[in-house]
């Protein structure tokens, strides 16, 4: 990775991190004056992604696609809450880590249930395969993170993210009602995750070789 790619990476993770900020303030101080804990808000994030993949799964996918944008707040809001009532600890964050991948993996398999068993698609085969890349290669994103954090190296490098994965897919089930907007999604997904996958092990590669 060049010194120019990891200068756009950086202001890529600054613009995000500002924008989260922006949206989240006012709804955390909300959050603060009720008394509602950070663990809270992540648990009702994951009822509401399983909601979100049942949705999926019996062929509401534009009730599904606004469950998941709910879902992405409540990711939003629960980190954000712990920092500002300085309830951030060790295991706060790798619950909130494995719930992550849980409700990627849950969103995802409501998707496989709505092809097997809904859709008619005659490609639908290649539409599950494409699901179970878009799955490994999300996982792989945020597994080299954490790997690399185990060595001390901060890893938020990456065109494709969680949030972005997030919208893309949100955006897909809610327009799914134009041909082929989901199957675009999901190959958006799957093709940047890896590209991310790449960038990161690239990376990790070049802050090995310096230490």
């Amino acid at each position: 990775m060049t010194d120019q790619d990891q200068s756009s990476t950086a202001k890529l993770q600054v613009f995000r991190k500002a924008f989260q900020a922006y949206v989240t303030r006012p709804i955390v101080f909300l959050l603060e004056k009720a008394r509602v804990t950070p663990n809270t808000v992540t648990f009702f994030g994951l009822v509401l992604i399983i909601a979100a993949a049942v949705l999926a799964g019996t062929g509401h996918l534009f009730a599904a696609g606004w469950m998941v944008l709910a879902a992405s707040l409540c990711d939003m809001f629960d980190g954000a809450l712990a920092r500002r009532i300085h309830k951030v600890t060790r295991f706060g964050g790798i619950l909130d880590s494995s719930l992550d991948r849980l409700s990627e993996a849950t969103i995802l398999i409501g998707l496989i249930a709505y092809y097997l068993f809904y859709n008619t698609a005659s490609y639908k085969q290649w539409l599950i395969l494409l699901i179970a890349v878009s799955m490994i290669a999300s996982f792989l994103v945020s597994y080299i993170r954490a790997r690399a954090e185990a060595l001390h190296i901060e890893c938020q490098v990456g065109i494709f993210t969680r949030p972005e994965r997030v919208i893309i897919l949100a955006l897909g089930l809610l327009m799914n009602g134009l041909p082929y907007v989901l199957t675009a999604a999901l190959a958006i997904i799957a093709l940047l995750s890896i590209v991310t996958v790449i960038q990161r092990l690239i990376y990790v590669y070049q802050r090995t070789k310096e230490g």
